[in-house]
Parts: C-alpha cells; structure tokens; sequence
C-alpha cells in the first residue's frame, strides 16, 4: 500500500505507530482503544492470533479497552440476521475464555447503543461520496458479497468512526490494508473539530505484529472458506478437519508456502501452537509423511487449546453471566455514547 488515505504515506503511519507503542508503555492510562468484530459465526484460530492475543496484551497493560460486536454491520452484506444473537454470545464466550476481562474491557452491541448510531448523522456530512466510493475496503466487501452497493455498505467507513469516535478512542489496533479506514476517521473528527468545536481526538492506527495464520487450505483463514478451526471446536472435530485437510503426493515434508500451500498451512498452525518453527517442524517430520504432519498438527492444536475450551465450557454452564457482561457493558456504552452525543449537538449548537 503505497498511500493510507490522501495525505499521510504508509511509512509516516508506520512511524507513528511505532511511537506510539512506546508511549503505550509508559503511560498506558493516556490511551482508549477500540477494536471488535461482526458476528457471523465462531471466532477461529485467525481471529485468536490475528487480533484477540493482541487486545488482551493492551488489556492487560492499563490501556481503556473497548470491544464492540457490531451486529448493525452484519446487514452490510448480509440478507439475512439468523443466528446473530447465538453468535453474539458465544463471541462473550470466546472472548472472555481468552483472556479478554470485562472489568477492564467493555463490550457491547451496536444495535444496543442508539446514541453511537446517532453520530452518523452528522459524520455522514463531512465527508463525499467519492471519498466513500474510493475506500478500498468498501469495494473489497462488494465484490466479495456480489450484492448491489447499499447505502450502509457505502458509509461502512462511517459507521467505524462512530465506533472509534464515540468513546473517544485513539488507538485502534490494525492491519496495514485497515489504514484507509482510520485515515478516514481522523479526517471525519479533524473537519468536525476545525468546523464546530474540538470534541474528538484524531485517533492512530496501531499496526499489529500478529502473524497472519493461513486456513487449512492455503487460503486465509475464513468461516466461509470452511477452511478454519473454530475456538469453540471439540478435539474430535478438531482432528476430523487436519485430518481431511489438502497435502500434495510429495512424501518428504518441507516448508514452501508458494509451491506447497496444504502443508505449509499445516506447518505454520503446527508452529504457532508449539513454539516452534516450521522449518524445524518439517524436518522432524521429514519423510514421515502428510499423515504424520497432520498427527502433529493435531496434537498441537488440541494441546494449545485445552485451557481456552476448558474455560469455555465454564462459561457455556453459566450463560446468565455471559447475558450480564453484554448488559453492563450496553450499558456503560449507552452512557459514554450519551455524553458524546450531548457534547456534539452543544457543538453544533443543537441543544434545545
């Protein structure tokens, strides 16, 4: 990526992002973040290395966390809602059983948080239809979806400013193909702030070092793609999914991601759950064989996720307790929102 919106380059984020985990350091309690997730289905290994570990570390370090599942954004691409709240509530489940604490981090529901959504009402003005229309994410998620573009998918980048903007937030956790998104924001709070009055920080892409875990066919790892092994999975269904899991015919096991996409996605899932690296991985295995791989795959996987189901299982027993972690945490966003929103409209002088 060579640009992250109109102005600032990809390396002047990086910088950035770069000072910015030095001052998260020394004065954790300086910083809000927000970050979260649409729930479609289970969370997986992906989302787990790819961004949980990462908010439980800046959980964990004093940072104000704030988690929203954004079931409004389902809708975006999605004809239909079916499942939404069981998903929801096993999104609690997995978060909570990872480490995430819902006396440090917040989390709540989009549909929940009418005040949030009120802010898109005013944000909605300072920005262009062309500048929407150029967000790379909005035409990404088109075409993935293969549905006509609808208003809300157009202003999905709206929408997350409001996420961010509404608790004040001003770091959020992010891959580089995430920038533009934050890019936006900053320039929705900087032409709300210079055009009414300073409400809003202008908040800063913290760029994640998590590695990206590819699905069990190569492919990033995704519900969709059926290539994905879910948080919530048995050990049995665990094994079930390595075990049909596309190698190649070659017997001798290496590490090739390009010409040996199957069982490099092995090595790699093998080496995040053991420590180690795939190359060594590979030549332990050697001439064993895909059989072999996968055997180890699969004692890997399982042993790694053995505390995380177990806790999951303590929290699927007690399913009004994950009910009231939404519900306090619905209702400290309702607050928090309110209060933005009031600080809006005395801005805009639409306090009646």
């Amino acid at each position: 990526m060579a640009k992250g919106g109109n102005s600032e380059t990809f390396l002047s984020q990086k910088k950035m992002s770069d000072e910015l985990k030095l001052e998260i350091d020394k004065e954790p309690g300086k910083f809000t973040m927000l970050t979260g997730d649409r729930p479609t289905g289970r969370l997986h290994l992906g989302h787990y290395f790819g961004t949980i570990i990462e908010r439980v570390a800046i959980q964990n370090k004093g940072v104000n966390t704030n988690i929203v599942i954004a079931d409004y954004q389902v809708i975006t691409d999605r004809d239909t809602t079916e499942h939404i709240s069981d998903n929801a509530k096993n999104m609690v489940i997995d978060y909570l059983a990872c480490g995430i604490d819902p006396e440090k981090t917040m989390i709540f529901t989009h549909s929940s948080v009418p005040a949030l959504n009120q802010l898109m009402l005013p944000f909605l003005s300072l920005v262009s239809q062309s500048e929407l229309l150029r967000n790379p994410t909005v035409k990404s998620e088109q075409e993935a979806s293969g549905h006509a573009l609808t208003g809300l998918l157009l202003t999905y980048p709206v929408h997350q400013a409001c996420d961010i903007l509404f608790c004040k937030g001003n770091i959020v956790p992010v891959g580089k193909d995430q920038l533009p998104h934050i890019e936006q924001t900053r320039q929705i709070a900087r032409r709300f702030n210079e055009r009414y009055a300073p409400v809003f920080p202008e908040p800063v892409g913290l760029l994640t070092e998590s590695v990206e875990i590819p699905g069990l066919d190569g492919r990033k790892m995704s519900k969709s793609y059926g290539n994905a092994i879910s948080l919530s999975a048995t050990e049995e269904e665990t094994a079930k999914l390595i075990k049909k899991s596309k190698t190649d015919s070659e017997r001798n096991i290496t590490f090739d991601p390009d010409n040996r996409p199957g069982v490099s996605a092995l090595l790699t899932t093998a080496a995040l759950t053991s420590g180690r690296s795939e190359v060594d991985i590979a030549a332990e295995i050697g001439e064993a064989g895909s059989g072999a791989l996968k055997a180890f795959v699969t004692e890997s996987v399982n042993g790694y996720l053995a505390p995380i189901r177990e806790r999951r299982h303590e929290l699927e027993r007690d399913l009004s307790y994950i009910e009231d972690v939404l519900h306090e945490g619905n209702k400290l966003a309702n607050d928090v929102a309110q209060t933005t929103l009031n600080e809006v409209r005395e801005a805009m002088g639409m306090i009646y």
